[in-house]
């Protein structure tokens, strides 16, 4: 058990709560060491402190650059007290313990947040901090290491208690300082390949600030997290709640899907999630129009779901929602005659983003195996009109070509096996994850089918429609069932070693079909 605390040193940029905390340690009799803009605002509070450059003999050089990377501070930090071999060169060296650091990192962060130019943000990286960090994580045996304001109330209870924090307490603080470093060099590191042309680099750093402890994850016997990362992307991390319960993991997850989704489309557009799937999508002149069209798709499904807007949410829209029993809303804005309307189902979670996330931006898309982790690219592919290549005798008319480029961004966001029936604007029918890709085009189908009779008409929606697949259909049978179930054009990526055959299956029925050139498969 080391002695208790005599001297703190004390270097952040965040001086939340710094007052409070440096006083009631000044008042125990510690130490106060300091650098720079700390030790300054330390001096304003009529605190004494005592400046690195007096504790090294060696003044702050090259703008700050150069003031704690010094043996004094790094021997305090790191001397094993007790060895004594540590002891004599403390002694012989004249290096003083540190038992107590507090810092927290240059914004780097918060710079790149808010768009800062290459130097400035250079400038934002602590080289120092780490350090520091590092050397009294390493040796929590001896030496507390806070990195996080929240911390110093716990802190300072045990120091008013014993002088001096727990074990398990310094423990803890040294995993969360060690994440710290970790999470700020990911960042950084992050930041340099978005700055370089390299791809698939030799190393990959993820790292996160937390955002909220979820009550579990998929499952109530799984504890969960959600964590903010660098990147700068409206959506479900960064958007305000302004009502209702708790998020979920699961809300999470399906509310990212909805809302990368409904971004692809520059008209009013709404989509229904439901277990990380479409379940509906619609285009319309208003936001209200648009999910009319998305529900008509598949209404059972859309019980319990979550709804995204690419537009504010306006009060006709709002109305008709809360009709329906939903989970999540997210969209850009909402007016306040809308947040009126939600307010009166206090359970329904409103999420405001202030904005759209680019499906054309680059980015990553992380998952876990075991072992390691699978990194790519995020899949900002997209085709435009002059670009499909009609491989059958007929071509798709006008409306066709509309409805297949619809259908196809559609189908980039449904688990594969994806097929997406759609008509003016909506889907029609939405078949997901099936391990046959005929099966999903049977599935789709039959939703249709079911949402026809649900709406009371005389015929399902996929008659007349068109089909999009996120990937080439491997056989005729797929393209023959959705033929049957009514859709009159294709589109799919083409490839497969029997295109030949499929596109002569196609002629033969009179299907218009294109090919894309570009796969979504989602797993």
């Amino acid at each position: 058990m080391p002695d208790k605390i005599r001297r703190a040193l004390l270097s952040v940029s965040d001086k939340t709560g710094l007052e409070s905390f440096a006083r009631a340690m000044a008042d125990r009799g510690i130490e106060l060491v300091s650098t720079g803009g700390t030790a300054k605002a330390l001096r304003d509070w009529g605190l004494e402190v005592r400046d690195v450059s007096e504790v090294t003999g060696f003044p702050e050089i090259m703008d700050g650059r150069v003031k704690t990377l010094h043996p004094k501070i790094h021997g305090g930090l790191l001397a094993v007290r007790g060895l004594a071999h540590h002891d004599q060169a403390a002694q012989e060296h004249a290096i003083g313990m540190i038992d107590l650091l507090v810092v927290n990192l240059y914004p780097f962060e918060q710079t790149v947040a808010r768009g800062a130019g290459f130097d400035e943000t250079i400038e934002n990286i602590d080289v120092g901090g780490p350090a520091m960090i590092r050397a009294a994580a390493k040796n929590h045996a001896h030496v507390t290491v806070v990195v996080d304001p929240a911390d110093y109330d716990a802190v300072l209870s045990e120091i008013e208690e014993s002088g001096i924090s727990s074990n398990t307490t310094r423990t803890r603080l040294a995993a969360k300082a060690f994440a710290r470093t970790a999470s700020y060099d990911a960042a950084i590191s992050q930041w340099f390949a978005r700055n370089t042309e390299e791809q698939c680099p030799d190393f990959v750093a993820v790292g996160g600030s937390l955002i909220q402890r979820l009550r579990y994850g998929e499952n109530p016997h799984q504890w969960a997290g959600f964590y903010r990362t660098l990147e700068k992307r409206p959506g479900v991390a960064s958007a305000r709640q302004v009502q209702g319960k708790e998020l979920s993991y699961n809300n999470i997850n399906d509310t990212d899907a909805a809302y990368e989704c409904v971004a692809e489309f520059a008209e009013p557009a709404c989509v229904i999630v439901k277990h990380a799937n479409p379940c509906g999508v619609g285009l319309g002149s208003t936001p209200s129009q648009a999910y009319e069209k998305a529900l008509r798709c598949d209404p059972v499904s859309a019980f319990g779901g979550i709804i995204a807007f690419n537009r504010a949410l306006d009060a006709e829209s709002a109305s008709a929602i809360v009709s329906l029993f939903t989970e999540v809303i997210i969209a850009p804005g909402a007016s306040g005659e809308a947040m009126a309307i939600i307010a009166g189902k206090k359970n329904l979670r409103l999420l405001l983003t202030d904005g759209l996330p680019d499906p054309r931006a680059d980015g990553l898309a992380v998952k876990t195996v075991a072992g390691g982790l699978l990194v790519q690219s995020r899949d900002n592919g997209e085709i435009q009109r002059g670009e499909l290549r009609v491989v059958t005798s007929r071509a798709p008319t006008a409306l066709e070509t509309e409805d297949l480029l619809f259908a196809f961004k559609v189908a980039k966001h449904v688990k594969s096996n994806a097929i997406v029936y759609a008509r003016n604007g909506a889907t029609v029918g939405i078949g997901a994850g099936q391990m046959s890709r005929i099966d999903s085009a049977r599935i789709a189908a039959a939703k249709s089918i079911d949402a026809a009779h649900a709406a009371g008409l005389d015929e399902p929606l996929v008659k007349g429609s068109v089909v999009a697949s996120d990937a080439f259909f491997p056989f005729a049978d797929g393209l023959l069932q959705a033929a049957e179930a009514g859709a009159t054009a294709v589109i799919q990526p083409g490839g497969s070693m029997r295109d030949d055959e499929i596109i002569a299956a196609a002629n033969n029925i009179g299907l218009a079909m294109v090919f894309t050139g570009i796969r979504h498969f989602r797993h």
